[in-house]
């Protein structure tokens, strides 16, 4: 039920102020999700925020056709519902998607939506935070709203932004020749075409070998050394055999066995342009967030010669030409940066020392002081994303229980606010 004054739109009390009895989680992805259907197991009231007009927005709106999950589905299902037994084992986007939908409407999970957060911030006075929103793509302040309550969840990812690199003459190009790989559907619009994709993480190889797969002609910057794995092992998943044999071995033992069968079964990847890193692929993953690549597929076309690898981007010139760092010069039909995605969070969140400058919390468990909680920053994947939700759920329920007894009171709100209860 939301109880609002009769006079709510009157300019005199602008921005409308909301107070809010429990968390308020800003975004509503996965992670989002997931800690919303635990709190209401919990009985814990929220409050969750979203700037799109629909959830899991990069699902929606920022991947590609071909897309599927990279992992087996039993490591990215979300809290208290698997995936349908009739989905694949690595579910498509769509399918994704779906189960996403049908998460919401189990857990009855209403998002307010086209609302984006322009500053959240606490109050020592009051032990409150304060998140200042407007409508998303609204300059009038006749649309800004402020959220009031003791809790903060940000649940906004590691994906918020896209990244652009900083390369010479990068701001020179057309939009029509170059784009992000969050605009990019299927390799159908380039048939025939010659593109540069800058980027071998998974969507630079995954985004060439679709360009392959539609008669394009793909070229894929490789800039630094990267490790490539099969995403299978005689039938089963290669992450999954490495979660496996963490249970018994060391990290750096398990790192060399991921090593050795890569090398017997795609064989020696520098004949190719892939240099493998020093350091092992779980080593990075766990030190610095690097995934390694899992292949389905572009090898082969590597090999064949449909995918060329070429060395990093010295400077683009007019047009679409290229100079790369071994001096030649080329020229392509399109660009598309597979350069990927960064956290948003010091764009808004004020005075607030829990998240570094990259936007990423500097404690292991996502609970900071304050009040304040991360979900989906731990670069863990979908399977840590939602056990960092059952933990932050638990935890809140414990405090908000403890706080919300009748002998205790809420802090003072000075503004004309709409209460809300959920």
């Amino acid at each position: 039920m939301v109880l609002l004054p009769a006079d709510r739109t009157d300019s005199l009390f602008s921005p409308h102020c909301v107070w809010v009895n429990g968390p308020i989680i800003i975004g509503a992805g996965p992670s989002g999700l997931a800690v919303a259907a635990c709190l209401r197991e919990q009985g814990v009231p929220y409050v969750m925020l979203e700037r799109s007009k629909h959830i899991a927005s990069l699902w929606q709106d920022r991947t590609y056709d071909r897309l599927k999950l990279h992992l087996p589905k039993q490591f990215c299902e979300l809290p208290r519902m698997p995936f349908p037994d009739h989905y694949p084992e690595y579910p498509t986007r769509r399918e994704f998607i779906d189960y996403l939908e049908d998460y919401a409407t189990k857990f009855e999970i209403n998002p307010v939506f086209n609302t984006t957060v322009r500053s959240a911030r606490y109050n020592e006075t009051s032990g409150l935070w304060r998140v200042g929103t407007s409508a998303t793509g609204a300059a009038s302040d006749k649309e800004t709203m402020e959220y009031i309550g003791r809790w903060l969840v940000v649940a906004t990812g590691e994906n918020a932004e896209k990244v652009e690199p900083e390369i010479p003459g990068l701001d020179g190009l057309d939009r029509k020749v170059l784009s992000h790989v969050s605009q990019y559907k299927s390799g159908e619009v380039y048939r025939g075409k010659s593109v540069l994709v800058v980027g071998c993480g998974n969507s630079g190889m995954e985004v060439s070998l679709d360009l392959c797969d539609h008669g394009a002609h793909p070229a894929m910057v490789v800039r630094d050394a990267v490790h490539v794995l099969p995403r299978e092992v005689l039938g089963k998943s290669t992450f999954e055999l490495a979660v496996l044999l963490m249970r018994w071995l060391p990290l750096w033992i398990v790192d060399k066995i991921m090593i050795l069968l890569a090398w017997l079964l795609l064989g020696d990847l520098a004949k190719l342009g892939l240099r493998r890193p020093a350091a092992g692929p779980l080593e990075l993953k766990e030190t610095h967030g690097r995934t390694p690549v899992l292949d389905y597929g572009a090898l082969a076309r590597i090999r064949a010669g449909d995918i060329a690898v070429v060395p990093a981007v010295k400077r683009f010139a007019k047009g679409a030409q290229v100079e790369l760092a071994d001096g030649r010069v080329l020229s392509f039909d399109a660009v598309i940066l597979a350069t990927g995605y960064r956290s948003n969070v010091p764009q808004w969140l004020e005075n607030n020392d829990f998240f570094n400058k990259d936007g990423y919390p500097k404690t292991a468990f996502p609970q900071g002081q304050s009040g304040l909680y991360a979900v989906g920053f731990t670069r863990r994947g979908l399977s840590g994303a939602s056990a960092d939700a059952v933990r932050i759920a638990k935890d809140l329920g414990n405090v908000w229980r403890e706080e919300t007894k009748p002998t205790k009171r809420a802090g003072p709100c000075h503004r004309r606010c709409i209460s809300v209860v959920f």
